[in-house]
């Protein structure tokens, strides 16, 4: 069993981090192995529309660059995370490259990521947490994933690097978030 999260902030150990750290040190404790991955902060192109994926049906992207890493990664585990800061009330353009590339070669290969654990995890300042949170569930939801809940919106407070961690509630969010995960990870193994 397997988890692998994405990292989609332009901070390495950032926020981000911070709570995707707190939610696979849960599932780890399940005795889940977990992978955390950083999209970085070079740009990852977005979706094209070649639709070479739809004729090829090779469940790869045409553009053949790091995607193609990071889609094998979610096909070989059975949860995905995917984590983002709030920029202007969206994902960051890294995590959008990657919900729009992963998603439309998942969906024309015949959903790939079907009843696979998904969840969403959010870094926000002060406002505009919802709508990456829906844009993320959005992932999960067309491509027929399992989206886990928490005890509230998987999203913690903080602006500087660590100040989530002074979010207590958007903390225990993440600790509920992951053993959540591993107990239906675990449960859908059986």
């Amino acid at each position: 069993m397997k988890v692998i999260a994405f990292n989609g902030s332009a901070r390495k150990n950032g926020n981000t981090h911070t709570l995707l750290v707190s939610v696979l040190e849960r599932i780890e404790a399940a005795s889940i192995k977990t992978e955390l991955v950083w999209l970085g902060n070079k740009p990852i192109g977005g979706c094209v529309a070649c639709y070479k994926c739809l004729k090829n049906k090779d469940a790869r992207c045409a553009q053949n660059d790091i995607i193609n890493h990071y889609l094998q990664l979610m096909l070989d585990a059975d949860g995905i995370i995917l984590g983002s800061p709030t920029y202007f009330a969206d994902v960051s353009s890294n995590m959008k490259a990657l919900i729009e590339r992963c998603g439309m070669v998942s969906r024309v290969n015949g959903d790939l990521l079907k009843r696979k654990v998904g969840a969403a995890v959010v870094a926000v300042r002060r406002a505009g947490a919802y709508h990456v949170f829906s844009s993320l569930n959005s992932f999960f939801l067309i491509g027929q994933m399992i989206v886990v809940g928490s005890s509230y919106w998987n999203l913690g407070r903080g602006k500087d690097p660590g100040e989530v961690r002074d979010d207590p509630e958007g903390m225990k969010t993440m600790k509920d978030l992951g053993d959540n995960m591993a107990w239906l990870i675990k449960r859908l193994k059986k």
